[in-house]
């Protein structure tokens, strides 16, 4: 394995090393953005919720508002038809059961006045006429100012909800902002992403070629193809040769041999 060219490292990567720092260091930054815009969103929803419950308690409190008014003004104790019969002054106010002859008290079952003596008739038909007028001028006026009132009520919700709707849109666009921002930076980590990988990718070709030209030159020019004698030699020598590594005799071997083979015949 240390012989092998294909797997075998030595020293450290500093390219590797240095580009798995800036992927780590593109990544935290990714997550960082992400825990942020994350954030934003929560104390958006936050904000949100904050407004929706103000808005549901001023509601709250201007219905409460208007109920008391209107019980204060319009349900008023001495209005009721029962009242007389409930008032704490009642002894206060009582009066003798006959002040004189045009008492208003004196019914006919109190036998104290009867048909045909309506001596203050014309001053009880003013009293009445005056008293229809006032009652009407009185409820003209009240409803002018339930009119003016409601309109007042109306125009503040009206204003509210518009400045509601504009906070509401604001946030929208700061969100799409963000989100814009989030998905260039997602496009851009991406691209940096796919230069790297085809960098690598390059990188990774260019050394599988050299490692595969060191081992086809490695082969081309050993002891294997090119039949080297020189490796046969054995280590000492009782064994001169090695039969495994052993290619043949060289030429001058041979000649060697020959020349030996030539004095045998000669002296034969």
């Amino acid at each position: 394995r240390i012989f092998n060219p294909r797997i075998r490292t030595i020293g450290i990567d500093k390219d590797a090393l240095d580009a798995q720092v800036k992927e780590r260091k593109i990544q935290e930054a990714a997550e960082k953005a992400q825990h942020e815009r994350f954030a934003h969103d929560m104390k958006k929803n936050d904000k949100l919720m904050c407004l929706l419950e103000e808005r549901q308690k001023n509601e709250i409190k201007d219905m409460h508002k208007a109920l008391n008014e209107f019980q204060k003004n319009c349900q008023k104790p001495e209005t009721r038809r029962e009242f007389d019969l409930n008032d704490p002054q009642a002894l206060k106010k009582d009066r003798p059961a006959r002040v004189s002859d045009d008492d208003p008290r004196c019914t006919i079952s109190g036998m104290q006045k009867f048909m045909g003596e309506d001596l203050n008739c014309e001053q009880r038909m003013k009293f009445q006429k005056e008293q229809i007028r006032e009652w009407s001028l009185q409820q003209q006026k009240d409803r002018k100012n339930a009119l003016a009132d409601q309109k007042l009520a109306d125009d503040l919700y009206d204003k509210f909800r518009i400045e509601l709707d504009r906070k509401i849109m604001e946030e929208q666009r700061k969100e799409e902002e963000s989100r814009r921002v989030v998905c260039e930076a997602t496009k851009t980590f991406n691209r940096i992403q796919a230069a790297e990988q085809d960098h690598k990718n390059e990188l990774e070709k260019a050394q599988k070629i050299k490692d595969d030209l060191d081992e086809i030159t490695c082969l081309l020019r050993g002891d294997f193809l090119s039949e080297n004698p020189d490796q046969a030699i054995g280590p000492c020598s009782k064994h001169p040769v090695l039969v495994d590594r052993w290619k043949g005799m060289n030429q001058e071997q041979l000649m060697a041999i020959r020349q030996f083979q030539k004095e045998q015949a000669l002296e034969r």
